[in-house]
């Protein structure tokens, strides 16, 4: 089979932008008419050596069998020869601007003569998306059906010319390294490196030096960053089936040092902090629990058990700042934390203590395991912001008919007036009730400085800031004090939402909320469904073990984890995780932090601060430390170091006191091979770092798994042995 490098592959075209529609185009992505397609497999070429084209047996025209293996033959032939290029990128071009932007494709699906761009391509090329098609409609009738409808001859509402791009076919290099400068402060390079490559991997086949690549961040918050250098040089890459790395620099030393200051200003502000937001965790429903979220924070928690014959209130108490209150179930169909665009329940009002009553014969509490519940403090603008804000939550049960049931006991009064003296009277103005004999004093104070609203019949003084800021909602019957308050009424219930995972544009928030957790979003559909042991995804029964051969194909193409170079080490140079991430370490900003191939710790006694760029300072450390070793020893009894005194003491190799001029000798020969990475170090390291050493060459000699993945596996287990077994089960490809 042709490789890409044998594809030459020359062809361009000129398409109108297609209008809007509701198929949504993520990243980089184009939609191409089916002739496009056509077009391009018949201006591929392969090159391929004379010497791959099959020569078949001497072709007999008399022979019928030999005439048509002859065609099947000539017709495979012609097969190879249609061969596109993957993936297949574009160069687009706006001439009207000369804008200049790399693509990928999508489908080949588009309308003939149009092409379909995404948000990113419109915005990189400036092109302004022309608006959906208008529907027909015939000069007989309006759109009602009714007949002699007025006939407009002006031609004003002729097609505008949508823009015209050029696409040309360019294949693009593998990129290695891509730069990205973040265009505000705040960024933390530890947070973000695996979200982008996350992001690229999903939505973008290309990338273009000099564009803007907008993300977005888990609170739906966007985040731009200036595409800025790339490996190998150019004016584009591509970034499917390459190893990239992503790094993140500031875009001027200014933004840098606002950076950091921002970035130590959240670590104090860390959950779990005097300053920082509550951490979460489980709920007993007999123990209401209190704490703290900053703003523009989520506080998370989970009820995992509750009496399932009764209903349950959930209730929120605030008690400096308005909070807002949302509750899911954890069930077959929905795994999510509830958020103020994704939940079941939820309550967005003004009201210092929220609450949150479910039946229990509510549906959304069928095959619930627990209840997730979040608590949300929006952010407001004013300037105690960095101040969290207190709550308490707690629950109740509620008896069979207690939401719905006919109230009992209740106390009815005909008559308000029966509550009050004879000798009082309400003030008209603050309807307050005062003796008869001050009517006249309290009017006067009452009228010059109090006010009432017609509207909420609510009491301010004329001049309060809670007056001058009240404001009642001319859409519904809400009403507030403050202008956040407004501000937030309006963006939840009257401003509208586009959902991020369907082209569905709901009127409100809480539209948006329900339909993200409706049946076009369940993880489930109905059928018997499992969760993955492997990913957690809930994947139906019939398809498990396609799933499954689908980890099996991911696992025998995984690379092996680099390990630490000290042969007593037990660690991993970039980390591993539980569920088999290779290089978690690193893209959490952990990594060795050496060119040496020694891990952070073994690193760590190495390490000083100062300027050795020909490294001439850390050979002489490293050598004093294996003196060091040799001459004094660890003192650790674990230790089985064979350049450690220690270690050589008690395996009896080296009874007698060793010199410095007796070491040297022995340590010139590690520093000779110092500079090769396949040459082992030996460094005294601590116990747990040894056992899962030990433990790892055990596994290895068994002859199942590379050494590499045994050290891996202790490393994600923590150095359980049986678990470790597990984990290579899982995660590592076996020997061949």
């Amino acid at each position: 089979m042709a490789t890409p490098s044998d594809i030459s592959l020359t062809w361009s075209g000129v398409f109108n932008v297609a209008p809007k529609s509701n198929k949504i185009l993520p990243g980089d992505k184009i939609f191409l008419p089916q002739s496009a397609l056509e077009q391009l497999l018949a201006a591929s070429t392969v090159t391929v050596p004379a010497s791959h084209r099959p020569n078949g047996p001497a072709f007999d025209p008399f022979n019928p069998y030999s005439l048509a293996a002859a065609r099947a033959e000539q017709s495979q032939w012609r097969d190879t020869q249609q061969q596109l290029p993957h993936p297949l990128t574009f160069r687009l071009v706006n001439s009207a601007n000369g804008n200049v932007v790399h693509a990928g494709i999508r489908e080949f699906s588009a309308d003939e003569g149009e092409v379909g761009l995404s948000s990113f391509l419109l915005e990189a090329l400036g092109v302004v998306q022309p608006e959906g098609r208008r529907r027909a409609v015939s000069i007989h009738s309006d759109d009602e059906g009714t007949p002699d409808a007025p006939i407009d001859l002006t031609g004003d509402d002729a097609k505008e010319e949508s823009p015209r791009i050029t696409v040309h076919a360019k294949q693009l290099p593998k990129g290695t390294y891509v730069r990205l400068r973040p265009l505000e402060a705040g960024y933390n390079p530890e947070d973000w490196k695996a979200l982008l490559e996350r992001h690229l991997r999903e939505n973008f086949t290309t990338l273009t030096n000099g564009e803007i690549l907008t993300v977005r961040g888990s609170k739906l918050e966007e985040f731009r960053f200036l595409i800025d250098k790339f490996a190998p040089e150019g004016d584009g890459i591509c970034v499917v089936d390459t190893d990239l790395e992503v790094d993140i620099e500031a875009l001027n030393e200014e933004q840098a040092r606002e950076t950091m200051k921002q970035i130590m200003a959240k670590s104090q502000k860390a959950p779990g902090t005097a300053e920082g937001s509550s951490v979460g965790g489980d709920l007993s429903i007999w123990k209401p629990s209190t704490g703290q979220v900053l703003s523009g924070d989520y506080v998370d928690y989970q009820l995992p058990s509750w009496d399932r014959a009764q209903g349950i209130e959930v209730e929120l108490t605030t008690v400096d700042g308005n909070l807002e209150l949302f509750v899911s179930p954890y069930s077959p169909h929905l795994r999510a934390r509830p958020r103020e665009d994704e939940h079941i329940f939820g309550d967005f009002s003004n009201d210092p203590t929220k609450s949150i009553k479910i039946a229990a014969t509510n549906i959304g509490l069928e095959n619930a395991e627990a209840l997730y519940i979040s608590i949300y403090a929006r952010p407001s603008g004013d300037s105690n912001e960095s101040t969290p804000r207190k709550f308490s939550l707690a629950f109740k049960s509620i008896p069979k008919g207690g939401l719905n049931g006919p109230a009992k006991d209740l106390v009815v009064l005909d008559d308000d007036t029966e509550m009050h003296n004879p000798d009082e009277e309400q003030c008209k103005n603050c309807t307050q009730w005062v003796p008869k004999r001050t009517m006249m004093l309290h009017e006067n104070f009452c009228l010059r400085n109090n006010i009432l609203c017609p509207h909420c019949k609510n009491v301010f003084q004329k001049t309060s800031q809670e007056w001058a800021s009240h404001w009642h909602c001319d859409q519904d019957t809400a009403y507030g004090n403050s202008p956040f308050s407004k501000l937030a009424h309006d963006s939840i219930f009257h401003t509208s939402r586009p959902c991020p995972n369907c082209p569905y544009e709901a009127s409100n928030l809480r539209d948006l909320a329900s339909h993200r957790t409706s049946i076009s979003h369940e993880l489930a559909d109905g059928a018997r469904t499992t969760d993955c042991h492997l990913c957690s995804k809930i994947i139906r029964l019939r398809d498990m073990s396609t799933h499954l051969k689908h980890h099996e194909l991911e696992k025998s193409t995984r690379s092996k984890p680099e390990i630490c170079r000290n042969e007593n080490c037990g660690r991993t140079l970039h980390g591993v995780g539980k569920n088999g991430e290779i290089g978690a370490g690193s893209r959490m900003g952990q990594g060795p932090g050496n060119d040496l191939g020694l891990c952070s710790i073994c690193f760590g006694p190495l390490y000083v601060s100062m300027h050795d760029p020909e490294g001439r300072a850390m050979r002489r450390r490293i050598e004093r430390r294996y003196i060091s070793q040799l001459i004094s020893g660890c003192g650790k009894p674990w230790c089985k170091n064979e350049y450690c005194k220690t270690a050589r003491a008690k395996a009896g190799k080296g009874n007698e006191a060793l010199t410095t001029q007796l070491a040297l000798p022995i340590v010139k020969p590690l520093m000779d091979a110092i500079s090769d990475r396949s040459a082992a170090c030996h460094f005294c390291v601590d116990e747990g770092s040894q056992k899962r050493r030990v433990l790892a060459e055990m596994l290895g000699a068994e002859g199942a798994y590379e050494l590499e993945w045994c050290v891996a596996a202790l490393e994600a287990e923590s150095g359980s042995l049986d678990s470790a077994r597990t984990w290579l089960g899982n995660w590592a490809p076996k020997k061949t």
